[in-house]
Protein backbone atom coordinates (compact mmCIF):
# COMPACT_ATOMS: atom_id res chain seq x y z
CA UNK A 1 0.00 0.00 0.00
CA UNK A 2 1.60 3.74 -1.12
CA UNK A 3 1.36 5.47 2.65
CA UNK A 4 3.26 8.76 2.81
CA UNK A 5 5.18 8.09 0.02
CA UNK A 6 5.98 4.43 1.30
CA UNK A 7 4.61 0.95 -0.42
CA UNK A 8 3.55 -1.60 2.29
CA UNK A 9 2.28 -4.74 2.09
CA UNK A 10 -1.73 -5.17 2.98
CA UNK A 11 -2.49 -7.57 5.29
CA UNK A 12 -6.44 -8.43 4.21
CA UNK A 13 -7.34 -9.91 7.61
CA UNK A 14 -6.60 -6.00 9.23
CA UNK A 15 -9.05 -4.61 6.28
CA UNK A 16 -11.61 -7.68 6.87
CA UNK A 17 -11.45 -6.97 10.72
CA UNK A 18 -12.44 -2.87 10.76
CA UNK A 19 -15.79 -2.48 12.11
CA UNK A 20 -18.42 -0.88 10.13
CA UNK A 21 -19.08 2.27 11.70
CA UNK A 22 -21.07 4.41 9.48
CA UNK A 23 -23.37 3.07 6.80
CA UNK A 24 -25.96 5.27 4.39
CA UNK A 25 -28.44 3.90 2.32
CA UNK A 26 -30.20 5.14 -0.48
CA UNK A 27 -29.70 8.73 0.76
CA UNK A 28 -31.93 11.17 -1.54
CA UNK A 29 -32.20 14.71 -0.72
CA UNK A 30 -35.08 16.97 -2.31
CA UNK A 31 -35.64 20.45 -1.97
CA UNK A 32 -38.54 20.63 -3.81
CA UNK A 33 -38.08 19.66 -7.07
CA UNK A 34 -34.71 19.56 -7.11
CA UNK A 35 -32.70 16.99 -6.11
CA UNK A 36 -29.48 17.65 -4.30
CA UNK A 37 -28.47 13.80 -3.45
CA UNK A 38 -29.95 10.41 -5.55
CA UNK A 39 -30.08 7.25 -4.03
CA UNK A 40 -26.26 7.54 -2.06
CA UNK A 41 -24.84 4.68 -0.32
CA UNK A 42 -21.45 4.60 1.44
CA UNK A 43 -19.93 2.41 4.49
CA UNK A 44 -17.24 3.63 6.29
CA UNK A 45 -15.06 1.90 9.04
CA UNK A 46 -13.30 2.38 12.25
CA UNK A 47 -9.70 4.17 11.25
CA UNK A 48 -10.64 4.63 7.64
CA UNK A 49 -9.41 7.79 5.95
CA UNK A 50 -12.21 8.94 2.97
CA UNK A 51 -11.49 11.77 0.51
CA UNK A 52 -14.96 12.97 -0.41
CA UNK A 53 -14.75 14.33 -3.99
CA UNK A 54 -16.85 17.01 -6.03
CA UNK A 55 -17.46 20.22 -7.88
CA UNK A 56 -19.74 23.19 -6.49
CA UNK A 57 -23.16 21.62 -6.20
CA UNK A 58 -22.26 18.18 -6.25
CA UNK A 59 -24.28 17.39 -3.29
CA UNK A 60 -20.96 17.38 -0.71
CA UNK A 61 -22.41 20.20 2.24
CA UNK A 62 -25.90 18.01 1.66
CA UNK A 63 -24.29 15.27 2.54
CA UNK A 64 -22.21 15.92 5.08
CA UNK A 65 -25.02 18.23 6.92
CA UNK A 66 -27.54 15.23 6.66
CA UNK A 67 -24.51 12.90 8.57
CA UNK A 68 -23.94 15.76 11.43
CA UNK A 69 -27.61 15.99 11.75
CA UNK A 70 -28.60 19.47 10.00
CA UNK A 71 -30.57 18.42 7.51
CA UNK A 72 -33.05 14.88 7.03
CA UNK A 73 -32.90 12.79 4.10
CA UNK A 74 -35.72 12.94 1.84
CA UNK A 75 -35.44 8.96 1.32
CA UNK A 76 -32.96 6.11 3.17
CA UNK A 77 -31.52 5.05 6.30
CA UNK A 78 -28.28 6.08 8.55
CA UNK A 79 -26.83 3.51 10.56
CA UNK A 80 -23.92 4.62 13.15
CA UNK A 81 -22.27 2.12 14.77
CA UNK A 82 -24.53 -0.79 14.32
CA UNK A 83 -28.01 1.50 15.39
CA UNK A 84 -29.96 3.02 12.76
CA UNK A 85 -30.58 6.41 13.61
CA UNK A 86 -32.44 9.58 12.52
CA UNK A 87 -30.49 12.93 13.68
CA UNK A 88 -33.08 15.43 14.36
CA UNK A 89 -30.25 18.22 15.15
CA UNK A 90 -26.60 17.67 15.55
CA UNK A 91 -26.28 17.35 18.96
CA UNK A 92 -28.16 13.88 18.39
CA UNK A 93 -25.08 13.38 15.56
CA UNK A 94 -22.50 14.37 18.22
CA UNK A 95 -23.96 12.34 21.26
CA UNK A 96 -22.72 8.95 19.22
CA UNK A 97 -19.28 10.37 18.10
CA UNK A 98 -19.94 12.32 15.15
CA UNK A 99 -18.29 15.35 14.82
CA UNK A 100 -17.39 17.99 12.24
CA UNK A 101 -14.94 20.58 11.78
CA UNK A 102 -16.36 23.41 9.62
CA UNK A 103 -13.71 25.21 7.24
CA UNK A 104 -13.93 28.52 9.68
CA UNK A 105 -13.28 26.26 12.42
CA UNK A 106 -16.01 28.44 14.42
CA UNK A 107 -13.22 29.39 16.57
CA UNK A 108 -13.79 32.12 19.41
CA UNK A 109 -10.15 34.37 18.61
CA UNK A 110 -10.19 36.39 21.60
CA UNK A 111 -9.69 33.65 24.13
CA UNK A 112 -6.93 30.76 24.68
CA UNK A 113 -6.86 27.95 22.70
CA UNK A 114 -7.82 25.48 26.00
CA UNK A 115 -10.83 27.83 26.39
CA UNK A 116 -11.62 26.65 22.95
CA UNK A 117 -11.47 23.28 23.02
CA UNK A 118 -13.72 23.36 26.41
CA UNK A 119 -16.15 25.49 24.28
CA UNK A 120 -19.58 24.69 25.77
CA UNK A 121 -17.61 21.59 27.83
CA UNK A 122 -15.95 23.56 30.78
CA UNK A 123 -14.58 21.79 33.31
CA UNK A 124 -15.86 23.59 37.42
CA UNK A 125 -14.76 23.48 40.45
CA UNK A 126 -16.58 23.70 43.67
CA UNK A 127 -15.61 25.92 46.65
CA UNK A 128 -18.66 25.87 49.08
CA UNK A 129 -21.32 26.73 47.46
CA UNK A 130 -19.74 28.52 44.58
CA UNK A 131 -18.50 27.34 41.41
CA UNK A 132 -15.54 28.18 39.49
CA UNK A 133 -13.96 27.41 35.73
CA UNK A 134 -11.06 25.15 36.18
CA UNK A 135 -8.59 26.84 33.98
CA UNK A 136 -5.39 24.41 35.32
CA UNK A 137 -7.79 21.29 34.47
CA UNK A 138 -8.45 22.35 31.57
CA UNK A 139 -5.06 23.73 30.40
CA UNK A 140 -3.78 20.28 31.37
CA UNK A 141 -6.09 18.36 29.71
CA UNK A 142 -5.69 20.53 26.41
CA UNK A 143 -1.58 20.15 26.48
CA UNK A 144 -1.79 16.64 26.57
CA UNK A 145 -4.10 16.51 23.69
CA UNK A 146 -2.21 18.78 21.78
CA UNK A 147 0.69 16.82 22.51
CA UNK A 148 -1.29 13.21 21.61
CA UNK A 149 -1.16 15.22 17.95
CA UNK A 150 2.15 16.28 18.14
CA UNK A 151 1.16 19.77 17.97
CA UNK A 152 3.52 22.65 18.85
CA UNK A 153 0.18 24.28 19.86
CA UNK A 154 0.28 25.55 23.43
CA UNK A 155 -3.06 25.72 25.66
CA UNK A 156 -2.61 29.17 26.77
CA UNK A 157 -1.91 30.90 23.38
CA UNK A 158 -4.65 32.71 21.72
CA UNK A 159 -6.36 31.67 19.30
CA UNK A 160 -6.31 35.14 17.00
CA UNK A 161 -2.49 34.80 16.79
CA UNK A 162 -2.44 31.11 15.73
CA UNK A 163 -1.42 29.83 12.06
CA UNK A 164 -3.67 28.13 10.34
CA UNK A 165 -2.18 24.81 10.84
CA UNK A 166 -2.54 25.46 14.76
CA UNK A 167 -5.93 26.38 14.44
CA UNK A 168 -6.61 23.05 13.10
CA UNK A 169 -5.47 21.34 15.56
CA UNK A 170 -7.70 23.25 18.36
CA UNK A 171 -10.69 22.36 16.02
CA UNK A 172 -9.32 18.56 16.13
CA UNK A 173 -8.44 18.54 19.86
CA UNK A 174 -12.05 19.84 20.71
CA UNK A 175 -13.80 16.52 18.41
CA UNK A 176 -10.79 14.53 20.94
CA UNK A 177 -12.25 15.54 23.75
CA UNK A 178 -15.68 14.79 22.68
CA UNK A 179 -14.84 10.90 22.08
CA UNK A 180 -15.44 11.09 18.44
CA UNK A 181 -15.79 8.20 16.49
CA UNK A 182 -16.00 9.74 13.06
CA UNK A 183 -14.93 13.54 11.96
CA UNK A 184 -15.94 15.49 9.24
CA UNK A 185 -13.53 17.79 7.81
CA UNK A 186 -14.91 20.64 5.45
CA UNK A 187 -11.68 21.67 3.30
CA UNK A 188 -9.04 21.64 6.18
CA UNK A 189 -6.24 22.55 4.19
CA UNK A 190 -8.03 25.66 2.00
CA UNK A 191 -6.08 28.98 2.34
CA UNK A 192 -2.92 27.90 4.23
CA UNK A 193 0.51 27.81 3.84
CA UNK A 194 2.32 24.30 2.23
CA UNK A 195 3.99 24.12 5.64
CA UNK A 196 0.51 24.38 7.85
CA UNK A 197 -1.17 21.79 4.95
CA UNK A 198 1.25 19.04 6.05
CA UNK A 199 0.84 19.81 9.57
CA UNK A 200 -3.10 19.01 9.26
CA UNK A 201 -2.58 15.64 7.09
CA UNK A 202 -0.37 15.07 9.84
CA UNK A 203 -3.32 15.64 12.12
CA UNK A 204 -5.61 13.40 10.16
CA UNK A 205 -2.56 10.65 10.20
CA UNK A 206 -3.07 10.54 13.77
CA UNK A 207 -7.10 10.80 14.05
CA UNK A 208 -6.31 7.54 11.54
CA UNK A 209 -4.41 6.12 13.75
CA UNK A 210 -6.30 6.26 16.92
CA UNK A 211 -8.95 4.31 14.91
CA UNK A 212 -10.88 7.43 14.30
CA UNK A 213 -12.35 7.55 11.21
CA UNK A 214 -12.12 10.74 9.19
CA UNK A 215 -14.48 11.84 6.15
CA UNK A 216 -11.81 14.14 4.08
CA UNK A 217 -14.59 16.86 2.11
CA UNK A 218 -11.32 18.66 -0.30
CA UNK A 219 -10.93 20.22 -3.43
CA UNK A 220 -7.08 19.65 -3.20
CA UNK A 221 -6.18 16.26 -5.35
CA UNK A 222 -2.73 16.34 -3.79
CA UNK A 223 -4.28 16.26 -0.05
CA UNK A 224 -6.39 13.89 -0.60
CA UNK A 225 -4.01 10.77 -2.67
CA UNK A 226 -1.18 11.51 0.05
CA UNK A 227 -3.96 10.99 3.52
CA UNK A 228 -6.92 9.28 1.97
CA UNK A 229 -7.69 5.36 1.96
CA UNK A 230 -10.11 5.83 -0.39
CA UNK A 231 -11.62 8.70 -2.65
CA UNK A 232 -15.78 8.93 -3.39
CA UNK A 233 -17.07 11.40 -6.31
CA UNK A 234 -19.99 12.73 -6.23
CA UNK A 235 -21.56 14.96 -9.70
CA UNK A 236 -25.10 16.20 -9.95
CA UNK A 237 -26.12 14.80 -6.46
CA UNK A 238 -25.31 10.99 -7.93
CA UNK A 239 -22.17 8.91 -6.11
CA UNK A 240 -19.54 8.55 -9.85
CA UNK A 241 -17.13 6.38 -7.94
CA UNK A 242 -16.26 5.14 -4.89
CA UNK A 243 -12.57 3.04 -4.64
CA UNK A 244 -9.26 2.87 -3.11
CA UNK A 245 -7.30 5.51 -3.49
CA UNK A 246 -4.34 3.06 -5.10
CA UNK A 247 -6.94 1.98 -7.69
CA UNK A 248 -7.67 5.50 -8.65
CA UNK A 249 -5.43 8.46 -10.10
CA UNK A 250 -5.91 12.44 -9.95
CA UNK A 251 -6.42 12.81 -14.03
CA UNK A 252 -9.60 10.34 -13.06
CA UNK A 253 -11.09 11.97 -10.69
CA UNK A 254 -10.24 14.72 -12.47
CA UNK A 255 -12.80 12.71 -15.32
CA UNK A 256 -15.08 11.84 -12.88
CA UNK A 257 -15.73 15.36 -11.62
CA UNK A 258 -15.88 17.02 -14.93
CA UNK A 259 -17.91 14.33 -16.77
CA UNK A 260 -15.77 13.37 -18.92
CA UNK A 261 -15.73 9.85 -17.53
CA UNK A 262 -19.69 8.90 -16.02
CA UNK A 263 -18.81 6.59 -13.41
CA UNK A 264 -15.36 4.47 -11.70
Amino acid sequence: MHRDGKWMDVDPKVQTDQVELLRLTNISKDYGAIRALSNFALTIKAGDVVGLMGDNGAGKSTLVKIIAGNFHPTHGTIHFDGQEHRFDRPLDARSVGIEVVYQDLALADNVSAAANVFLGREMVRKIGPFSFLDHRAMNTRARALFEELKSETRPRDLVKQMSGGQRQAVAIARTRLANAKLVLMDEPTAAISVRQVAQVLDLIRRLRDSEIAVMLISHRMPDVFSVCDRVVVLRRGEKRADKPILQSSPEEVTALITGAKEYA
